[in-house]
């Protein structure tokens, strides 16, 4: 769960807090580049850029889940997810500092290709792999963690916590501690039945 809805919860409310400061760091990278401030309407189209291309990777994300998940199998494609979604954290956590604002854009659309994979696949591989008694409880996390998700990204955006001026690229940043734990944990998963048996052939380990 911490790797599979969450993360779409997480990048949908979080994204609201530091809107202030992202587009204020938009002019200011603009000024030091080009010695001119941007249009306000400008400045507002760069940031509807940034918020929607995360739907726009999840669209994408979501497209390739069941080609991809069927090929390589559910396990293997959620750890290269877990991969995708440390380099967009590591490209939010570096915007500031090299003065890029792409660098949010790009690491959105890679998040949002991260959000869309996991949130098909959490579903379906914590079904395949749970026990028959605990079947309907663990399908029940994907609402239970995106939902979680949501809660974390109003928490952590708080200006005390996250949501200052200093600190927001590690605010869109931190959902890649997520990533990692499951990046860490998820090789000691069994991997599904259906690609044990259909893939593998191998009846004894289904």
């Amino acid at each position: 769960g911490i790797g599979g809805s969450f993360p779409y919860g997480f990048h949908i409310s979080v994204i609201n807090y530091p809107s202030v400061h992202i587009r204020k760091f938009i002019n200011e990278t603009w000024i030091d580049r080009h010695g001119s401030p941007l249009h306000p309407e400008t400045i507002m189209l760069l940031w509807s850029f940034i918020v929607s291309v995360y739907g726009i990777g999840g669209f994408l994300g979501s497209l390739c889940c069941g080609y991809l998940t069927t090929k390589y199998r559910k396990k293997k494609c959620q750890m290269f997810t877990n991969l995708i979604m440390l380099v967009a954290a590591l490209l939010m956590a570096l915007s500031k500092t090299a003065k890029s604002f792409e660098m949010i854009l790009v690491g959105r659309f890679l998040y949002g290709i991260g959000s869309g994979f996991s949130l098909n696949i959490h579903p379906q591989y914590v079904g395949e792999i749970s026990p028959k008694k605990l079947r309907g409880f663990t399908n029940s996390t994907v609402a239970v963690f995106l939902t979680l998700g949501k809660l974390t990204g109003q928490v952590v955006g708080l200006r005390e916590i996250l949501g200052s001026e200093a600190l927001w690229p590690w605010l869109l940043a931190s959902s890649g501690l997520s990533a990692l734990v499951q990046l860490v944990t998820l090789p000691f998963f069994p991997d599904s039945p259906s690609y044990l048996l259909i893939q593998k052939g191998n009846e004894e380990a289904c």
